[in-house]
């Protein structure tokens, strides 16, 4: 899907909105044989019919030549991939999908809000498990750790052990729902980048 042109974009565009050549050649004061040499490649839509096409699509002029920011599949799925990087120190599951971001948020479709989607994740996420080594820490503290044993300090480590497992978990749903051209549900998240 990455390198499709302009007459195969045109023709995916119209079979996504269920039309036939007919029905866009009537909608856009085209004629059919005009739908037909653009869907051939045998012509270009330039100024006016370009922005009938686009009109009649319900889409943009800039959305039917605009290629880079047609939808990257993979790097998408690879964007949220990225996350796991967290399983190396936590931070990284916040630098490593910001990295992806900031380079193609203007220049792929879906990126900013796929991004902003992960970033929201993460930092929650991370929020989640430093709060709880605070608490953890404070606690032991107190007093809390006096008696150490094995038990206590399996208890200790099994809801870090649940945050893990949680996010990963996120990371390979949504990864599966990308590669599926579906939205990712990256849930709970605060609301930091809209």
């Amino acid at each position: 899907m990455k390198n499709l042109n302009l007459s195969q974009r045109v023709k995916k565009i119209r079979n996504q909105k269920g039309m036939s050549q007919e029905l866009l050649a009537e909608n856009s004061g085209l004629s059919l044989r005009t739908i037909q040499r653009i869907e051939n490649n045998e012509t270009a839509p330039r100024g006016d019919s370009l922005k009938r096409l686009a009109l009649a699509l319900n889409t943009t002029p800039d959305e039917i030549i605009d290629w880079q920011m047609y939808e990257g599949k993979g790097y998408l799925t690879i964007m949220s991939l990225s996350a796991l990087g967290f399983l190396f120190f936590p931070i990284l599951g916040i630098i490593i999908p910001l990295v992806f971001w900031i380079l193609k948020k203007d220049k792929l479709k879906h990126v900013n809000e796929l991004g902003k989607s992960i970033l929201n994740f993460e930092i929650t996420w991370c929020i989640f498990l430093f709060s709880y080594w605070i608490l953890l820490l404070s606690g032991a503290i107190s007093g809390i750790m006096k008696h150490v044993t094995p038990t206590s300090v399996l208890k200790i480590y099994i809801p870090i052990i649940l945050l893990y497992l949680f996010n990963v978990i996120m990371i390979i749903y949504n990864s599966i729902r990308i590669s599926k051209e579906r939205n990712a549900k990256y849930v709970p998240a605060i609301r930091i980048f809209k």
